[in-house]
């Protein structure tokens, strides 16, 4: 068969497969894919809160279990009476990555394998228990050590969070229609702002509530990083139940399971919930008889396979680096604020124990608003758009370009006082470049790295390539946490030039995967990846002729 023709077979096939969904990819913005935002937002807000939380609780445990001879300093816990303090604590702040990484790899397999309904709530189920336990964390009289057992419920903690990448991406991505769904994948991605904002609200108001006791007694901190951590657990309960209940999304059921009357029956229930009806009911009132007759699961499609072709491995390699190399730089430079705060003042330096923790606390809040926050949502506002390669390409340039500057002149634009503080320009230059560089971080690619993978790839291999992709982000926040930042209070101008670099290769890799604006996650399929199955098997005539049943009775 020549090129041409066989373009058009594939092209015969595609069509009924486009139309097949047609009443999800058109329809309007309903009550139901509000509530999936919701849902799969309400993780992501845990999510962030419990990753990026844990760089203020950390002092306050350091100074609860090595305290100082006088109770008016800091901790202990610290270089040169431990040198190895920089690596402890980047591992203790890594050992949520670490676990990211098995999650993400490990649920992304799982949601292929076993469908995207019975993997999701199972990571919230594991947060909950990691929290409880982080939060319980303590001292045994022989053996482990409080900082021990911390790392280890982190790393639990981690799985639980990895896991949620690739199953919210999927889901949010398989139900949204064609015209909203990057403003959806990306305002689900975008409630991590939200979490670290309220993160360093948390951690001034459990402040507030013990002022007096820690004033008297430092140790009362002991209290509040419990809270901060435990604090966690609130959006993992309230979403628990709708993640448990969430329908498995119709492409699953037809592109895998090859179940054409439960999507039907899931599609109609959407309709249904969008038109005001209470799910239960319209479950009820929609389920019907389930037929015999025999089905063909295509997830048994071989993944080496799929991806031994080289252009969907350039796709999947596209995916994976610019993850990589993003979070190399976002996590080197996001869990190692305490760097930043001592730049613009807010270290809480000369002040009591209290004033120290509640000015860093300020100060993350501070940085959340100016960058971190509005960055999440003016994405959300243009990525459908601009689109998501020129939103990559343009922040992944922006970012390389300040680090540069911040790397070139660090010693013309820190420039300390007579009474050895930073001056007042000096702060103001330096918070307004790092600031820039946190919005366009994010309105940028934090935000495009988790919504491009959700859509370039098959609904077959959907979740476990976007759980490698979100994989290799974790490998770079490792690098970038415990390879890299410990060096960054001695080294900073080295540091930040790597971290350069290394957003210039992420630009550059930008160009190996494609743009997803305005076309139907199976347009995207044909256009941007070559599917073995597809042209040789394409679902049979029977199956595409059922699909186009769908669409007639809806």
């Amino acid at each position: 068969m020549n090129q041409h023709s066989s373009a058009a077979t594939m092209n015969a096939h595609v069509q009924p497969r486009a139309s097949a969904f047609a009443s999800l990819d058109n329809a309007s913005l309903g009550w139901f894919h509000i509530r999936s935002i919701l849902v799969a937002g309400a993780g992501f807000f845990g999510d962030a809160y419990d990753i990026f939380v844990i760089g203020m609780a950390l002092p306050m445990i350091y100074r609860v279990y090595y305290p100082p001879t006088n109770p008016a300093k800091g901790t202990t816990f610290a270089a040169p009476l431990y040198p190895a303090f920089p690596h402890i604590d980047a591992l203790l702040k890594a050992s949520t990555s670490w676990g990211n990484l098995v999650g993400q790899l490990s649920f992304g397999y799982l949601g292929d394998k076993l469908g995207r309904k019975k993997v999701y709530g199972v990571e919230i189920i594991i947060m909950m228990v990691a929290i409880l336990g982080s939060t319980l964390a303590c001292s045994t009289v022989r053996g482990m050590g409080v900082l021990t057992m911390l790392g280890l419920w982190r790393f639990v903690l981690g799985i639980g969070i990895g896991g949620d990448y690739p199953m919210s991406a999927t889901i949010t991505s398989e139900f949204a229609q064609v015209r909203y769904r990057g403003m959806m994948i990306a305002a689900v991605f975008g409630m991590q702002g939200i979490g670290i904002l309220v993160g360093g609200l948390v951690t001034m108001i459990a402040l507030a509530c013990f002022k007096g006791l820690i004033e008297s007694d430092p140790l009362y901190l002991d209290y509040v990083w419990r809270i901060m951590l435990g604090f966690g657990i609130i959006p993992c309960v309230a979403t628990v139940y709708f993640r448990l209940t969430m329908p498995e999304t119709p492409r699953f059921q037809v592109d895998v399971e090859d179940d054409v009357e439960a999507a039907k029956r899931d599609i109609e229930m959407i309709t249904a919930v969008n038109a005001g009806m209470h799910q239960p009911d319209a479950i009820t009132e929609i389920s019907g008889p389930k037929s015999n007759a025999p089905r063909t699961r295509v997830a048994a499609s071989n993944f080496k396979e799929f991806f031994s072709i080289g252009k969907n491995a350039r796709v999947l390699f596209g995916t994976a680096y610019c993850w990589f190399a993003l979070d190399i730089a976002w996590y080197g430079l996001s869990l190692n604020t305490a760097r930043v705060l001592t730049l613009i003042n807010f270290d809480g330096a000369g002040g009591t124990q209290y004033y120290a923790f509640w000015r860093k606390a300020v100060g993350n809040i501070i940085i959340a608003c100016m960058g971190t926050v509005p960055g999440y949502w003016i994405c959300v506002a243009l990525i459908e758009r601009v689109g998501r390669k020129p939103i990559q390409y343009f922040g992944f340039g922006i970012i390389t370009v300040i680090l540069a500057i911040l790397a070139g002149a660090w010693n013309q634009i820190l420039v300390k006082g007579p009474d050895g503080i930073f001056t007042g320009k000096s702060q103001a230059i330096f918070l307004t470049l790092y600031a820039i560089a946190q919005l366009f971080f994010n309105c940028g690619p934090n935000t495009t790295t988790f919504v491009i993978p959700a859509e370039v790839f098959p609904t077959r291999f959907r979740a476990r390539a976007h759980g490698i992709s979100a994989a290799a982000g974790k490998v770079g926040a490792i690098i970038g946490v415990q390879a890299v930042g410990p060096y960054f209070e001695s080294n900073p101008r080295i540091v930040l030039a790597v971290f350069a670099v290394v957003m210039a290769t992420g630009g550059l890799a930008t160009s190996l995967v494609p743009e997803t604006k305005g076309l139907s996650l199976e347009e995207i399929n044909d256009e941007t990846v070559v599917d073995p199955y597809n042209s040789a098997v394409n679902h049979s005539q029977q199956h595409a002729e059922g699909k186009e049943e769908i669409q007639r009775q809806i």
